[in-house]
């Protein structure tokens, strides 16, 4: 009930499909992506359950469904931090090379996640691959605030130079502000409280972790959504609305010169 509130929450749109964009359908597919991944954990789980084993074709399409969830989760994150196809339709040097730095790092987390989860902790390997997992995780984490931290500095100088156009820029710092802080908590309940609630909690209370995983994933899912939905009224939007009016006007004070040239033209021609 709670995916499916969140994908109507991404999707849906109260005027026409003019508002949305392109990454609502990755914000969607992303979605998509987790309740296939939980669907899939959860019949591999069955398995272990009832035969003492994985069945290797069903742990084979949950790890490929894992691995394009962990992508579009990132690429979704940086993409909305970046304010791509809400406020601007192309990237800096910056932000593609954030972009290019994330995925191939995701790639990598989601090996070392594959290859732990398919192992036992006394393999030789196993805890090399848990250190490469947790720091190239917490890179990509650390990847993808910068781009947000970059959009409110951009839009913090915004303020300082725009007089008329004051109270939309606020509101769009203010929608910026809260995604940061929404990611730097997100980031902090799954990746460093989980892992200190896997060292202190008893055995039989490992479940908590999981349970608090995918609380909070929601959660910020169901947030994130909500906040940046398509609908006229998102501030979000607004300056889309108001870049496409400033390219449009000089245009026509261009248009409006050039007419009163022909018209001084004709005058004179008039006259002789």
């Amino acid at each position: 009930g709670m995916l499916k509130f969140v994908d109507k929450a991404v999707v849906s749109t109260q005027s026409t499909g003019e508002n949305l964009f392109k990454i609502h359908y990755l914000m969607a597919a992303l979605v998509f992506a987790k309740f296939l991944a939980s669907l899939l954990h959860s019949i591999d789980y069955y398995f272990i359950s009832a035969h003492g084993t994985p069945e290797e074709a069903w742990a084979i399409l949950w790890y490929i469904i894992h691995l394009v969830r962990g992508l579009l989760l990132f690429i979704s994150l940086a993409l909305i931090g970046m304010g791509f196809a809400f406020v601007k339709h192309v990237l800096s040097s910056n932000e593609k090379l954030v972009l290019m730095t994330v995925v191939p790092l995701q790639i990598i987390a989601n090996v070392a996640y594959v290859i732990i989860d398919s192992s036992e902790e006394a393999d030789f390997n196993y805890g090399t691959w848990k250190k490469i997992l947790i720091f190239v995780d917490l890179l990509c984490c650390g990847a993808i605030i910068f781009p947000v931290m970059w959009s409110i500095r951009h839009l913090q100088q915004a303020t300082e130079r725009s007089d008329n156009k004051t109270t939309l820029i606020l509101s769009q710092l203010k929608l910026f502000r809260h995604f940061y802080v929404m990611v730097v908590v997100y980031i902090y309940i799954t990746r460093i409280a989980l892992k200190f609630m896997e060292v202190v909690l008893p055995f039989q209370y490992t479940w908590c972790t999981d349970l608090l995983n995918e609380t909070a994933t929601i959660t910020f899912f169901c947030i994130t959504g909500w906040k940046f939905r398509p609908y006229v009224a998102n501030p979000y939007y607004k300056i889309v609305e108001e870049e496409d009016d400033l390219e449009m006007e000089p245009m026509v004070v261009e248009s409006d010169t050039l007419r009163n040239r022909n018209n001084f033209a004709e005058e004179e021609e008039t006259l002789a």
